[in-house]
């Protein structure tokens, strides 16, 4: 069964791989993906280039760090539940607390059998 985190990183993962898919598709491809909603696109956009491949590489890298968040997000373990480790804790207590307990009563019966010699 996927945990609620895995599931939120595997929607954010997905979602960074889309958005920057489309985002390739419109930069490198203008003309086919802009030219079904627009007549066509002016030559200005060479002018564009200057600016928009430095925010592309940058745009890339911030859907790929999203994308390695949502993909370690979806693939990691979910942690044990607090309940869980506190019930734990307490056994190694007790265990603890007895073993010491064991011990002075053993330590307490060599005092005994040294004062009853002599």
């Amino acid at each position: 069964m996927v945990s609620k985190d895995q599931s939120i990183g595997g929607a954010i993962f997905i979602i960074c791989v889309v958005i920057a898919v489309l985002y390739t598709l419109i930069v490198f491809f203008p003309q086919g993906m802009l030219g079904m909603f627009f007549a066509s696109v002016d030559e200005t956009q060479v002018r564009i280039w200057a600016v928009l491949i430095p925010v592309f590489i940058a745009f890339i890298a911030i859907m790929g760090i999203g994308a390695w968040i949502g993909w370690t997000m979806a693939t990691t373990p979910p942690p044990k539940p607090i309940e869980e480790i506190t019930s734990e804790i307490e056994e190694e207590e007790k265990k603890r607390r007895s073993s010491q307990r064991g011990q002075r009563d053993c330590c307490d019966r060599r005092e005994d059998r040294g004062k009853g010699k002599g």
